[in-house]
């Protein structure tokens, strides 16, 4: 029994992380795939996050055909969630795989970050953010919609 309250208590905990509409974004720096740091500022516009290797397929099936710029000029970062991988897989498989990608991944390998933006296993969690404050969360379930994502809020910054 004292196991589910402990449980339950880790639960309350995490929902008070969670960030809200109108809330700012609390800064944060994670190291990408070429550990190089990045620190998450108020000009991102889009953050994608990826809790499963099916959302960060989302992404890279999103930006794989991209210019190698694509996301940073839609002032987008993408953080994957890698805390659940096996620490010899991540080093001798998915790490080198994702240098190669044309895009820069935010490594959360902790799940420190993660799960402040109340990011499922199912999809990509989509933020919407100006000037570091959240305007909408939105679950991406398919490389479209990431795609579209990126498009229309790039389409309403040039407005």
């Amino acid at each position: 029994m004292r196991s589910g309250w402990v449980l339950i208590l880790l639960a309350l905990s995490a929902g008070a992380w969670a960030i809200e509409p109108g809330e700012r974004l609390a800064p944060w720096t994670l190291l990408d795939q070429h550990e190089r740091a990045y620190s998450l500022d108020d000009q991102v516009r889009v953050l994608l996050v990826a809790r499963s290797m099916a959302g960060a397929k989302l992404v890279q099936a999103a930006l794989a055909e991209r210019p190698k710029d694509y996301l940073e000029r839609r002032h987008g970062v993408f953080v994957a969630d890698i805390s659940r991988m096996p620490g010899l897989v991540s080093r001798l498989f998915a790490l080198p795989a994702m240098r190669d990608y044309p895009y820069r991944v935010m490594l959360d390998r902790d799940a420190r970050i993660a799960p402040r933006y109340m990011a499922t296993e199912e999809g990509v969690m989509g933020l919407f953010l100006r000037d570091g404050v959240l305007r909408e969360r939105r679950l991406l379930g398919s490389a479209a919609e990431v795609t579209q994502a990126l498009e229309s809020d790039a389409q309403a910054v040039a407005r």
